[in-house]
């Protein structure tokens, strides 16, 4: 009985694998079709304008709201661990590395996955369990450069402003508690703040994280509607999917990011 229960847990194993590796090799060559479409665009620069006002712009205000309340909260726990040490003037510094490196991007990407990706997911596997795509293609219309190819592109190129937006509004969100509210000195807060952020080992980390998870939330949501089941229980399947794994795949690609570039300083 226990030999057989084992063997059952090793073909279940197996059978994840050989899912889970075949799932991945769909997801690549579906990335890289996207990519050899992307090239029509240029000639119809339409397509991506309509879609960044869809991924990026209805995403603007979810961004702006939790990028306030974030820095509030910093603002907040970050004075209360300050004051114990009599070093309430770094609060700027704490709270513009924390939105910049770390929190900007990430939260971003968790919020533009929620939201952006979840949609996406939904409105192609919707078009795909409508025949939508599929009639496209009678119509010899390549639904990789009309559908997929710019939904690819918004989302690459919306993430980074979107995560720039959070960390400007964050730090504004922490100067509103620190200095407006807990009586810290405006220009301490300011100047610690530009002294200690740089601008290549700082910022500019900040906005590689944010164009790799951009990247990546954008190609597993499109991957996800396209790759659904064409009914209704597979598009909401979907995007639970979608929301889900675009998540996981971001905070690892954080842990990894952030290790190569503390490596490479």
């Amino acid at each position: 009985m226990r030999i057989s229960n084992l063997i059952n847990v090793i073909t279940g194993l197996g059978r994840f694998g050989l899912g889970f590796l075949q799932r991945l090799g769909r997801s690549v060559l579906f990335l890289l079709r996207t990519l050899a479409a992307c090239s029509v665009l240029f000639a119809r620069p339409g397509l991506i304008v309509r879609q960044l006002y869809a991924v990026g712009v209805l995403t603007v205000l979810i961004i702006v709201v939790a990028g306030l309340f974030v820095g509030m909260v910093l603002g907040l726990q970050g004075y209360n661990i300050l004051v114990r040490f009599n070093s309430e003037a770094s609060l700027g510094v704490m709270v513009g590395l924390s939105l910049v490196r770390e929190l900007g991007p990430v939260v971003t990407a968790l919020l533009f996955a929620g939201r952006a990706g979840s949609a996406l997911t939904a409105e192609i596997g919707l078009m795909k369990a409508t025949e939508q795509l599929s009639g496209m293609e009678m119509m010899a219309v390549d639904p990789y450069k009309r559908v997929l190819a710019p939904r690819l592109i918004a989302g690459f190129i919306s993430m980074p402003i979107l995560a720039a937006m959070f960390s400007c509004v964050g730090v504004l969100g922490g100067y509103f508690v620190g200095v407006g509210l807990l009586g810290v000195d405006a220009g301490a807060y300011w100047s610690q703040m530009q002294n200690s952020v740089d601008l290549w080992d700082d910022v500019l980390n900040g906005m590689i994280k944010s164009i790799v998870f951009g990247f990546i939330a954008t190609w597993i949501a499109v991957f996800e509607g396209y790759d659904s089941v064409p009914t209704s229980e597979g598009v909401s399947m979907a995007t639970t999917r979608s929301v889900v794994s675009a998540s996981l795949v971001v905070l690892a690609a954080n842990f990894l990011l952030t290790a190569l570039m503390l490596g490479e300083e």
